[in-house]
This record gives structure tokens, C-alpha cells and sequence, in this order.
């Protein structure tokens, strides 16, 4: 003898949508932003109006060159990337350059210094930044500018 098992004939709507693995990825997203954003590019915290250039051909620098970024605000004080964007004047400057230049060791280690320098600097400034990047033999120098539109 068959048995017979009854259907139900109506379908249960589901009341209920489970949310969890959308709130997992939404947490792990969340913790990846919170970790990523003090990781973004600290030198333009400090705002320098950058001089124009006209477009330039420029390789891209190796991989393990190391940047230090020195900026050179319109009121004459210094900031160098490595106090965290602590203001300098310019007698503190030659002892902060000197220990930067014991710090890489010399040679090809030694670190690119990119000089970001306010287009309304008096010309004397940045002379007395490089006569202090020479005293403390950090002699890889570039400028940033703005690529003119």
C-alpha cells in the first residue's frame, strides 16, 4: 500500500531576510577604511601653493627610493616630513638635516629630498635650504611644481 504524503499547497512567504554576511562585509569594509585612511599620503596635509611648470619628461624613480619631503611655507618656517610636520625655523633646520643625512647612512641609500616650496617664497628661502642640504651631504634634490594646464 502507497502511502500518500500531503503537500502543502500554499508557500510560506520568508518574513525573515538574513543580513548577517551583509553586515560582515560591511564591518570588514568599515575596519579596511579605519586602517587605510591614516596610511594616505601625509605631505598634503600641509597646503603650499606649488610654482608652474610646463610639462616635463620625467622617469619614474626605483623602488626603493626613499622620499623626504621638506616644505617651505610662504611665512618662511620649514616642515619637515619626518617630525611630523613640525614647523622649523631656520636655525633648527641644519641640526634636523643633519641627523636625517646620519640617519640613511650616505651613499645610494641616501634619501631624495623633494622640496615643496610656496610659489610666494622669497628665492633666499630655498637658497638657504639647499645651502643646508649641501652642509649635510644630501645631495639628491628635487622640486615639486604644478604641471601647467
Amino acid at each position: 500500500m502507497a502511502r500518500r504524503f500531503k503537500r502543502n499547497q500554499q508557500m510560506h512567504a520568508l518574513s525573515e531576510l538574513n543580513v548577517t554576511n551583509l553586515l560582515d562585509l560591511a564591518f570588514v569594509l568599515l575596519i579596511i577604511f579605519m586602517i587605510a585612511t591614516p596610511l594616505m599620503n601625509k605631505e598634503q596635509t600641509v597646503p603650499v601653493e606649488l610654482p608652474v611648470e610646463s610639462a616635463s619628461d620625467q622617469g619614474a624613480p626605483d623602488d626603493d627610493t626613499r622620499f623626504v619631503v621638506v616644505t617651505v611655507k610662504a611665512n618662511g618656517t620649514y616642515l619637515l616630513e619626518s617630525d611630523s610636520n613640525r614647523p622649523l625655523t631656520a636655525r633648527e633646520l641644519p641640526s634636523r638635516l643633519l641627523a636625517l643625512a646620519a640617519s640613511s647612512g650616505g651613499g645610494k641609500k641616501q634619501p631624495v629630498i623633494r622640496i615643496r616650496a610656496d610659489a610666494t617664497v622669497p628665492y633666499q628661502n630655498i637658497i638657504t635650504l639647499m645651502d643646508e642640504l649641501k652642509k649635510a651631504k644630501l645631495g639628491r634634490v628635487s622640486f615639486d611644481t604644478q604641471v601647467k594646464t
